[in-house]
């Protein structure tokens, strides 16, 4: 095999044309060898001048030369080729840096293929055969190429460590049990190597089912991803389009004001026209027989004018028309009132239902969502501030401090009528929707309350129990007396326990359908909770059935610590 220091300058065998290697080589007359490609291309640029030169040492040639394959010098070619591979190949097989070295190999090492932990030797391919062929060196343990072999060797006695201490958990060799490790407990390295090799097994295992829990989660995500997307796609159209029909709908019914204004318009202006036209016939009129009396009066035969004066105090006589009924004509300033009222009322809905669209929109969460919350701290920071809604409210309901207090009073209060309003039974819902996490506090007074959450579409009209906190399929109630609580809903109660306590919180977790009530005091402790499934928004009330009776809906501070 040809060493690299014998091998021939392959730059000697370049075309200077195109520094590569000699392809299908071709000799000048003047002794410059080429590419037969690269020699015809320079030529073919010279067709033009009749004269042909040398790239090397510009010797002309006329006429254009013919060359033939120089058969030599392209075996040379071809041998410098397969010595330059051969080359590349002996150079892949020796050691480099970062490689582990044949101990065995004198002069350039080889790759070492295989260690051995018994030999403590690293070996290339062709020292490593008497391992395979040699029956002893069968037995031998052969491992990936390895530089640590020496740290098997026990660096007190210089012998290899085949035992495992278990009283000091490290490898030591047969004198160290002589010695320093004398009466400890030991094995041999290869049982704890089985030992430890089966707990690495359960391990394994254990990443093993991580790793298709963490792929399932993975697939999950990436699910929910494609959800989010779709949800959100279909959501921005659903509600593009709902405003749109609103837009149309408010479009609609502008247009409709405006043709009732113009036909409205087209029957005062006909019936002023008229009247006008009426009352400028009875001005001509009156012309008319006040120049008939100033002509009688200007008669100079006072016989004549006495004569006749009987007839002409007739003509005198009021002329005034009972048809005509002047009055001051009804403008249309009603209607902009009444337009102007329509605008605030949908302010006022889109300022109080914008809330809930916007938390809907920010309580959208994934898979990876926040624990339920524990202490009071943790309940705090989804605190929402409720306030009542006064078109809700019962005749016999007084509300103050914001809204947000509300008292049984011996008289009714002048509420003005409002289909929203619970016309018999003493309840109030909040005007504020909830979503997402929601937490909120009563503080009630008196014989007792039903602190309740409910649909915003519970019935309002009558004595029935559809009417009624709790006693319904859409409502939720906790029931507190000063000596009792239950639980109500669907007409079902659910007798509770707990301590008393003046003070009910409400976590609502509308996603994941949690309802909880608690009794807070100085610490909060759990009443009741429910698991089931949301399908509307929720509204907060209040049922307080004794006179005297009072519930207030508290302001909540997150960096309240206690009560």
């Amino acid at each position: 095999m040809a060493q690299r220091g014998n091998q021939p300058d392959s730059e000697k065998f370049s075309c200077s044309i195109c520094l590569d290697l000699l392809k299908d080589p071709v000799t000048t007359s003047c002794g410059h060898s080429y590419c037969m490609d690269c020699i015809k291309t320079h030529w073919d640029g010279e067709d033009g001048q009749r004269i042909y030169s040398c790239p090397q040492c510009r010797k002309t040639f006329t006429p254009r030369p013919v060359l033939q394959k120089n058969v030599l010098l392209a075996e040379l070619v071809e041998d410098l080729k397969k010595t330059e591979l051969q080359a590349a190949a002996d150079d892949h097989c020796y050691a480099g840096p970062e490689d582990v070295a044949c101990d065995v190999c004198t002069g350039r090492k080889r790759k070492t293929v295989k260690s051995c932990v018994v030999c403590l030797a690293s070996y290339c391919e062709i020292h490593l055969q008497p391992h395979y062929d040699s029956p002893p060196l069968k037995k031998h343990q052969l491992v990936e190429p390895s530089k640590n072999l020496q740290e098997n060797i026990c660096s007190h006695h210089d012998e290899v460590m085949k035992i495992f201490c278990l009283t000091d958990q490290q490898l030591i060799c047969y004198l160290c049990t002589m010695d320093e490790h004398k009466g400890h407990e030991t094995v041999p390295a290869a049982a704890e190597r089985k030992k430890k090799q089966k707990e690495l097994e359960v391990s394994r295992l254990n990443i093993q089912q991580r790793i298709q829990d963490r792929q399932k989660d993975v697939e999950l995500l990436q699910q929910e991803l494609e959800d989010i997307n779709v949800s959100a796609h279909k959501t921005v159209e659903e509600s593009e389009k709902m405003f749109n029909q609103m837009i149309h709908l408010i479009q609609n019914r502008g247009r409709d004001v405006e043709q009732q204004i113009r036909s409205q318009q087209e029957t005062e202006v006909s019936r002023v026209k008229e009247l006008q036209e009426k009352l400028e016939q009875e001005i001509r009129d009156l012309k008319r027989k006040d120049a008939e009396l100033k002509q009688f009066s200007d008669t100079p035969d006072h016989n004549q004018f006495l004569l006749n004066y009987p007839s002409v105090s007739a003509l005198s006589e009021s002329t005034h028309s009972s048809s005509i009924n002047i009055r001051p004509l009804r403008h249309f300033e009603d209607v902009t009132a009444a337009v102007k009222e329509l605008r605030d009322q949908l302010q006022d809905i889109l300022r109080d239902t914008w809330t809930n669209i916007s938390l809907a929109i920010t309580e959208v969460d994934v898979l990876l969502s926040e624990p339920q919350p524990k202490t009071r701290d943790e309940f705090l920071k989804y605190s929402r501030e409720i306030t009542l809604d006064p078109n809700t409210a019962n005749a016999w309901l007084l509300l103050s401090e914001g809204n947000r207090k509300v008292t049984v009073m011996r008289q009714e209060q002048l509420y003005p009528d409002h289909p929203d309003r619970f016309t018999y039974f003493r309840q109030v819902l909040s005007k504020e929707s909830l979503t997402g996490r929601c937490y909120w506090e009563v503080e009630w007074r008196g014989q007792g309350v039903d602190v309740a959450v409910a649909y915003k579409d519970i019935c309002r009209t009558g004595n029935s129990f559809e009417c009624v906190f709790g006693q319904n399929d859409i409502s939720w109630s906790l029931r507190c007396n000063t000596n009792s609580y239950s639980f109500w809903h669907g007409t079902i109660q659910t007798p509770l326990s707990g301590p008393r306590s003046s003070r009910i919180g409400v976590y609502l977790d509308h996603r994941a359908g949690i309802l909880s009530f608690y009794s807070v005091s100085e610490i909060m402790t759990l009443l009741h909770r429910v698991q089931t499934t949301f399908t509307e928004l929720i509204h907060a009330g209040v049922w307080l059935p004794y006179d005297g009776d009072t519930a207030e809906f508290l302001k909540l501070k997150q960096s309240s610590s206690s009560v």
